[in-house]
């Protein structure tokens, strides 16, 4: 039996890093020079782990579907991802010392990250393990991960699960991923992401709910033979852009899973964006937005 989407769990499937966030820095680095910033952070990171972090705080079930890869660094980021309140069970652990880790540097003006990836990006649980955690929505982290895993959308179809997806940056696309993309409910691309979809021949159309986050120029929904519906940013002082994009994914999908109209969906998802960027590190924020959660969708009922 299908959990009840209202209230069900989310199962987010995706690569989990180490990042470390090294914020303040005066410019980019560049070949042959060295730049030095102002605080340095070590969190647990990753856009599974990320938006299962949002949607524990938006007191919703999350669960990981993760290859757990963090070698020597095991002991700082395993307690954190229990600490929000996030599953694990459905995880497995990666064998040996290689680990998952980025490098993210935040400056006044601009980002950017340096990944080393090990193994696959995440696991496939069986169905009858799926079902016995209420789980009624499926969330892919990126699109890599989908190309991995196709076996992830028969999962959600076996479970009878909603799906959704985010893009994560890619140089190289992954052959074949508008044919997968095009069988999820619902996709969640940054604007640029979504451009460089669209120089490839990617139709916006061909998913049901497309979901278009722009920073601060907020997001909009596109939903197939319908009217865009556009909701603005909420104002923030950005410490670190880090996982901004996985919050709102968290604060979208979980007024979408309540029936909730798109602009109220869209409203939620910005206020926990608009929180991510304000702490350092991607889930930090989190620890503080459920007392926040309920104030964007009462501004839009008071409207």
């Amino acid at each position: 039996m299908t959990a009840n989407r209202a209230n069900g769990a989310v199962l987010s499937a995706g690569r989990v890093y180490t990042d470390l966030v090294f914020a303040g820095a005066p410019r980019m680095p560049s070949l042959g020079t060295e730049v030095f910033a102002d605080t340095l952070q070590v969190h647990a990171g990753g856009g599974a782990f990320i938006t299962s972090a949002y949607l524990c705080a938006l007191n919703r079930q999350a669960e990981l579907a993760a290859n757990l890869a963090f070698g020597p660094m095991a002991s700082k980021a395993l307690p954190q991802i229990s600490d929000f309140g996030v599953g694990m069970s459905l995880s497995t652990r990666y064998p040996g010392d290689d680990m998952q880790m980025t490098v993210a540097i935040t400056g006044r003006d601009d980002r950017a990250f340096l990944t080393h990836r090990a193994g696959q990006g995440a696991t496939v649980p069986d169905a009858s393990d799926v079902r016995k955690k209420n789980i009624c929505h499926l969330h892919i982290g990126e699109l890599n991960t989908l190309a991995e895993h196709p076996a992830l959308l028969m999962l959600a179809a076996d479970c009878g699960l909603t799906v959704s997806l985010d893009c994560a940056w890619n140089d190289d696309l992954p052959e074949g991923i508008a044919q997968l993309a095009s069988q999820v409910d619902v996709f969640l691309p940054n604007a640029a992401e979504m451009a460089r979809l669209q120089e490839t021949g990617f139709d916006l159309s061909s998913v049901p709910l497309a979901v278009v986050k722009q920073g601060a120029h907020g997001a909009t929904a596109h939903r197939r033979g319908a009217e865009p519906v556009s909701v603005p940013a909420r104002y923030a002082d950005v410490v670190d852009p880090t996982g901004a994009g996985d919050a709102f994914n968290a604060g979208f999908l979980d007024g979408w899973l309540k029936g909730w109209p798109l602009g109220d969906c869209l409203a939620q998802g910005n206020m926990c964006g608009a929180a991510a960027v304000e702490c350092m590190g991607g889930a930090t924020a989190a620890r503080v937005v459920g007392a926040q959660a309920e104030a964007p969708r009462q501004r839009q009922v008071q409207q």
